[in-house]
C-alpha cells in the first residue's frame, strides 16, 4: 500500500462515520493488487466468541468467513503470531481444504501474515492467495509484513479499536464508524442509511436529543458521491431568528446596517457536498418558505440581491419536535413537510434500544474515554455496571457518554463505584412501562424465571450480557434456562 495511498485512507476515516466493511474492502483490493494476487481476505479477531471473523473478501461466493483460532492456515497465523507461506501445489497440514469446497475455487499457493495491535496481541490475518507467476516470493512476505503493520494502523483509528482487545466481551459487529449498536432499531437504522446514502434524496433524521442524528447525518454524507466535498451545518436553535437567513444565503454589501461587503452563506460553502439543517423545527416561517422555493428549485437569492444563484447541494435535515404537531398548529408549513420526508430515518431512544446496545456503548465509551484521560488501568464494578442500567436516560447516549466520562475523570480509585456515577438534576429510573418487569404472583421459582428472561430479552438475547447483569455465570444461565426449575 503506497504511502499515500495510506495518507488517502487516514484521511478518509479520522473523524468520518464511513461503512467500515467498504473502508476494509478498499484496503484488502489495495493490498491485493500490489502483490499480484488473485484473491485477498482479512479476517478479524473476534476475541468473545474465539474465532476469525471476515465479511471482506475477494470470495462471491459466500458473505462471510468463520474460521475458529487455529483452524485453517488463517487460524494458525491468528494463534501463532507467525507468517506462514504456502509454495504452489504443497500439501501443508495446516491447510483447510473447507473454503475451497464451499466456493469452487482452488488455492494453488498461499500467504498469510499476522496483524499486530497494541502490546504485540495478533488482531487480524492478512491472507493473500495465487500470486501469479511462480507463488510468493520472500520479497512479498517481507513486504506483506511492512503492510500488515500499516493496515494495523489503520485499524487503530477506527471504533473497531476497542472491540479487537482480548478482553473485549461482545461479539464482533461493525457498520458505520464511530457508531455503536446491534439492536434491531438500529440495524434499521443502518440499512436505511445505507440505501440514503446511496441516492440523492432529501433525508429527515428524527429523534430525541441525543441519540445520535448528527452521526448518522454524516454517514449519509461520508458514504455517499459528495463525501470529498463539504459537509457544512446549521443549527436553526442556536441562531436567532433574524440571522438564519442570512447564514444561509449570505448577503449582499448594504442589505443592512452594518453590511459592509458581501458575503456568502451556508449554501455556498457546502457546494458540491451536503448542507445539514438540524433542529429544522424551529426554522422561523418566513425563512420556510424561501427554504421551500430552494428545495424546489436549486436556486436562491441572496438577502438584499437581486442576482439568482444556483445551488449544488445535498439536503439532511433533522429535528426532535413534533413536525406533524407544528403543521396542524400553523408553526410549520405543510408543503415544507412533505418536500423535506422523501426519506425518513427515525432514531430510537437509548431506553428503547435493550440492555445488548447499553452493554456495547458503555464498554465502548469505557475504553475510550479512559484512554483519552490516561486512565487506561479504570475498570466499572459491577454495582456501577447495574446502576447504569437501572436509568431511563432521557439524554440518551449524549447522556450516558457525559456520564461515563464525569466518573472516569472523577473516580477516586482504580475502580469506578455507584459513588462515582452521577446524572445530574434530570435523573430518573427506568420508568418507561414496557421495559418494567411485571409479573403476577407465582412461586418464586417462577418468578426467577420470568425475571431471567425478561432481562435476557433486554438484552437482546445476548446470554453473556445477561449473565453479567444478574450477577451469575454463564453456565448457571444456560442450565436455569434450559432447566426452569432448578
Amino acid at each position: 500500500m503506497p504511502e499515500e495511498r495510506l495518507a488517502d485512507l487516514r484521511q478518509g476515516i479520522l473523524g468520518k462515520q464511513v461503512d467500515l466493511t467498504a473502508l476494509l474492502r478498499r484496503i484488502v483490493d489495495d493490498v491485493t493488487r500490489r502483490l499480484l494476487a488473485d484473491r485477498g481476505t482479512l479476517y478479524l479477531v473476534d476475541h468473545a466468541r474465539q474465532e476469525l471473523v471476515s465479511h471482506v473478501a475477494h470470495l462471491p461466493e459466500i458473505s462471510e468467513i468463520r474460521l475458529r483460532l487455529g483452524e485453517g492456515v488463517a487460524g494458525w497465523v491468528a494463534q501463532s503470531g507467525e507468517l506462514l507461506s504456502i509454495p504452489p501445489n504443497t500439501n501443508d497440514p495446516r491447510f483447510s481444504g473447507k473454503i475451497d469446497a464451499m466456493t469452487g475455487y482452488r488455492t494453488r499457493s498461499l500467504l498469510a501474515v499476522p496483524v499486530f495491535g497494541e502490546a504485540d496481541q495478533v488482531i487480524a490475518v492478512l491472507q493473500l492467495l495465487n500470486k501469479r507467476g511462480n507463488g510468493f516470493q520472500r520479497s512479498d512476505e517481507t513486504l506483506l509484513a511492512a503492510l500488515a503493520s500499516q493496515v494495523a494502523g489503520l485499524l487503530e483509528i477506527t471504533s473497531l479499536r476497542s472491540q479487537l482487545r482480548p478482553e473485549h466481551r461482545h461479539p464482533l459487529s461493525f457498520h458505520f464508524n464511530e457508531i455503536i449498536g446491534e439492536s434491531n432499531p438500529m440495524l434499521e437504522v443502518y440499512e436505511k442509511t445505507g440505501r440514503a446514502a446511496a441516492t440523492e434524496a432529501t433525508v429527515l433524521i428524527r429523534g430525541e436529543s441525543g441519540t445520535g442524528k448528527e452521526l448518522i447525518a454524516r454517514a449519509i454524507h461520508d458514504n455517499s458521491r459528495r463525501r470529498l466535498a463539504p459537509f457544512v451545518k446549521i443549527d436553526c436553535a442556536a441562531l436567532p431568528d433574524q440571522l438564519i437567513e442570512n447564514e444561509l444565503f449570505g448577503h449582499e454589501r448594504g442589505a443592512f446596517t452594518g453590511a459592509d461587503r458581501t458575503s456568502d452563506g451556508k449554501l455556498q460553502a457546502a457546494a458540491g457536498g451536503t448542507l445539514f439543517l438540524d433542529e429544522i423545527g424551529e426554522l422561523p416561517l418566513p425563512v420556510q418558505g424561501k427554504l421551500l422555493g430552494l428545495l424546489q428549485s436549486k436556486s436562491f437569492f441572496k438577502v438584499g440581491g437581486t442576482r439568482k444563484q444556483t445551488a449544488d447541494v445535498r439536503f439532511v435535515c433533522a429535528t426532535h419536535r413534533n413536525l406533524e404537531e407544528l403543521v396542524a398548529e400553523g408553526q410549520f408549513r405543510q408543503d415544507l413537510y412533505y418536500r423535506l420526508r422523501v426519506v425518513e430515518i427515525p432514531l430510537p431512544p437509548l431506553r428503547h434500544r435493550g440492555h445488548g446496545d447499553l452493554e456495547r456503548l458503555i464498554d465502548h465509551f469505557m475504553f475510550e474515554l479512559s484512554q483519552r484521560h490516561q486512565r487506561r488501568d479504570l475498570r466499572l464494578s459491577p454495582a456501577a455496571r447495574a446502576l447504569l442500567h437501572s436509568h431511563a436516560w432521557p439524554g440518551n447516549v449524549r447522556e450516558l457518554e457525559h456520564c461515563i466520562e464525569s466518573a472516569i475523570v472523577l473516580a477516586p480509585e482504580r475502580e469506578i463505584g455507584p459513588e462515582s456515577v452521577s446524572f445530574g438534576a434530570l435523573a430518573t429510573t427506568r420508568n418507561d412501562p414496557a421495559k418494567t418487569f411485571q409479573t403476577p404472583l407465582l412461586p418464586l421459582k417462577k418468578v426467577e424465571q420470568a425475571y431471567i428472561e425478561y432481562v435476557l430479552e433486554q438484552c437482546g438475547g445476548n446470554r453473556s450480557a445477561a449473565a453479567r447483569l444478574l450477577q451469575i455465570g454463564r453456565n448457571t444461565l444456560a442450565r436455569k434456562l434450559a432447566s426452569p426449575q432448578s
